[in-house]
């Protein structure tokens, strides 16, 4: 609901996207499929701050950890502000993430609006930035508001409305503001330092609140334990990195997976011509009813793509397989197979890798859509996750051989 126009969506994902830093989770793709809006991060498997802060069950999070989550998200802003992106949406604690090694990061969904009437808070009005409740305007300095609600979580660990915050700044009650749970054992002076630094972030003027940098400068000496890994004072397990499985059994490869193992895209383009169209499974019959105009219209487009396919035009091919698609009335796994090599002639591995994809809908167990894949996702460099398709292709030709032998 928030991006009705898929090019939007895409541009601004796109645009987060090509942001990359160790404190942000990164955004990693996206999709806008019809009216389907996704976005996909690096995955983060030790939760939020929030659960760890208000929710925790075997320990609370130690004082060296929580200056270590505010310097590291202060980190992240100021890489976003630096990049041309200060704007972040509901700014909190769910937003915080916390990675394999236990490390601290910023959620990259915020970056993006995540509502069509543009209200970018989902938390109560008590947290929200008092000039986005005067003009409903998300601006850098609200982000730093935002900020300040999260050194008051870290602070307290629980959820305290700033305007209350403030008060008990101001009458000195900094004890009284502090987590029980942390039993004392803090630095006063650096939890002085860390109550100011709020105070001047929830300030009701933006003018007078401080900015990414001075957040950066004044975490930063507060740092210690910095040679305890974070999954240490998280009390987590160690992250241990996965042994590489076993190598496969090389299976003599067909020509189609000769042709694909070495992306030789000209030997493909041959095996596709002479295959025509005999793996489309009788997709081609067609009603009496149905040869309305339409249809003849379609099978034409789809005819000049096959000789433009033949001849090598391959952007003309693109074109008429197109028309033939988009049409809708017949559905050729054949046809998203041939796209899909036009594409890869072309240099665009992504939509190519689409078409691959597409051809394994509509013919689930097609060895031909997954070695269309494998080819794409060389050319995107993804390596490994190519050899895997390869192989998953090379299988599924085996077991489809031996099903047609007599």
């Amino acid at each position: 609901m928030a991006w009705p126009d898929p090019k939007q969506f895409a541009e601004e994902a796109k645009g987060v996207g090509k942001l990359r830093h160790c404190r942000l989770a990164n955004l990693i793709g996206y999709c806008c499929d019809g009216d389907e809006r996704l976005l996909v991060a690096e995955f983060m498997p030790n939760d939020t701050l929030a659960k760890h802060l208000f929710h925790w069950e075997n320990q609370t999070i130690e004082w060296a950890m929580r200056l270590r989550v505010a310097y590291y998200i202060a980190e992240a802003l100021e890489y976003c502000s630096t990049e041309g992106r200060p704007l972040y949406h509901d700014l909190n604690a769910y937003r915080v993430l916390f990675d394999e090694n236990g490390d601290p990061r910023l959620s990259c969904f915020g970056l993006m609006k995540n509502s069509r009437d543009g209200k970018s808070y989902s938390t109560n009005l008590a947290y929200t930035p008092p000039e986005y409740l005067r003009n409903g305007r998300v601006t850098s300095e609200s982000v730093i508001f935002s900020f300040g609600t999260i050194l008051l979580d870290l602070l307290s660990g629980k959820r305290i409305p700033p305007s209350r915050a403030l008060d008990m700044i101001k009458g000195n009650n900094i004890q009284v503001l502090m987590d029980s749970h942390l039993e004392g054992n803090y630095s006063t002076d650096e939890a002085t330092t860390l109550v100011d630094l709020a105070s001047q972030c929830l300030q009701y003027e933006p003018r007078d609140r401080a900015n990414t940098k001075k957040l950066v400068s004044v975490l930063e000496p507060l740092q210690i334990k910095s040679e305890v890994p974070s999954y240490e004072m998280l009390g987590i397990p160690k992250h241990e990195e996965e042994a590489p499985p076993p190598p496969q059994p090389q299976r003599p490869l067909s020509p189609m997976g000769e042709a694909c193992s070495r992306t030789d895209l000209t030997a493909i383009h041959q095996i596709l011509v002479n295959t025509h169209y005999r793996d489309d499974e009788g997709s081609n019959e067609l009603s009496f009813q149905e040869w309305t105009q339409q249809m003849r219209d379609m099978l034409e487009a789809r005819k000049r793509g096959d000789f433009a396919f033949r001849d090598k035009d391959f952007k003309a091919a693109i074109d008429c397989y197109t028309q033939f698609v988009d049409v809708g009335t017949m559905v050729s796994p054949t046809v998203y197979a041939r796209r899909s090599l036009c594409h890869l002639m072309c240099d665009q591995p992504d939509a190519a890798l689409r078409d691959a994809m597409q051809a394994q809908c509509v013919y689930p167990d097609w060895p031909t859509a997954f070695y269309m894949q494998a080819v794409a996702l060389a050319k995107l460099n993804m390596q490994s996750d190519a050899t895997d398709m390869l192989n998953e292709a090379s299988q599924l030709e085996e077991k489809r051989q031996k099903n047609t032998k007599p």
